[in-house]
């Protein structure tokens, strides 16, 4: 029950943000409203190990180059004099801040000269995602296309659960995972893969805020709340009748109660 409240604290945005950005009023949509800069924002609360701070981009700007960028930093907001322009290099040159920029593709990543982990092999029927010794329901991961007049263009990307990683709708998280050394590796997660390590050894011991800088085309983002445990029954008959399915405009054709289909295209 703690865990669960501290979750839904940290599913918003904190007050202290970049000049350019407003908040909604429930603190968790954020918007950029002017020029490409400014719009840092960061989680309400310090991070728990293995939760997750997911966001959903919901508006794009035109005209723009670079998009979304996430991680974590261990300064508290409430402690910054002037929140910086930018998450890189300002905030990250103050040191005790990793933060991921996320691009169309080649979003994974090596460390320390390793080699590029491998491509995970998911089923995009998978309940869950699996990264280190944490557990995450996976539905609410993973970014969708509206359905829509021409929705059957997006048939593949629908039945494998894949959005490009910067496209409206796509869902970016970000997380910290426990090691045996006391230390943390950050993990970012796009449309429910993992995109492996980011960055390795930081300081666990200490509060770790997500950090979101609604940076150049990606002009709003919202948060998602993150429920964890078993699958609801809705979530699991959704994604059986997904999985059998030609397309997602077969879902109007079932014998399903309205508020089903509608979930079901995740309306």
């Amino acid at each position: 029950a703690a865990m669960a409240a501290q979750c839904r604290l940290a599913a918003r945005f904190h007050h202290v943000h970049g000049v350019n950005v407003r908040l909604d009023t429930s603190c968790t949509r954020a918007t950029r409203v002017e020029s490409f800069a400014n719009g840092l924002c960061f989680s309400q609360e310090p991070l728990a190990p293995g939760q997750v701070f997911l966001v959903e981009i919901e508006e794009k700007e035109v005209g723009w180059c670079g998009h979304l960028r996430v991680g974590l930093t261990a300064h508290d907001p409430q402690s910054l004099a002037v929140v910086p322009e930018y998450s890189l290099p300002d905030l990250v040159n103050m040191g005790d801040t990793w933060v991921f920029a996320i691009t169309r593709s080649h979003n994974r990543v090596a460390v320390d000269g390793e080699e590029m982990p491998a491509r995970a092999q998911c089923s995009p029927w998978e309940p869950f995602l699996r990264i280190e010794r944490v557990w995450i329901p996976r539905d609410t991961l993973v970014g969708r296309s509206r359905t829509g007049r021409y929705s059957h263009i997006l048939d593949d990307l629908f039945r494998t659960n894949v959005l490009p990683a910067t496209a409206r709708h796509s869902r970016i998280g970000v997380l910290y995972a426990l090691q045996p050394d006391g230390t943390a590796d950050m993990h970012i997660i796009i449309n429910g893969e993992d995109m492996g390590p980011s960055a390795r050894r930081l300081p666990a011991a200490r509060p770790l805020y997500a950090v979101v800088d609604v940076f150049a085309s990606t002009k709003s983002v919202r948060v998602i709340p993150v429920e964890y445990g078993f699958p609801s029954l809705q979530t699991l008959c959704r994604m059986v009748i997904e999985k059998n399915i030609v397309h997602r405009l077969a879902i109007d054709s079932l014998d399903l109660p309205l508020l089903l289909k509608n979930f079901c295209k995740h309306e």
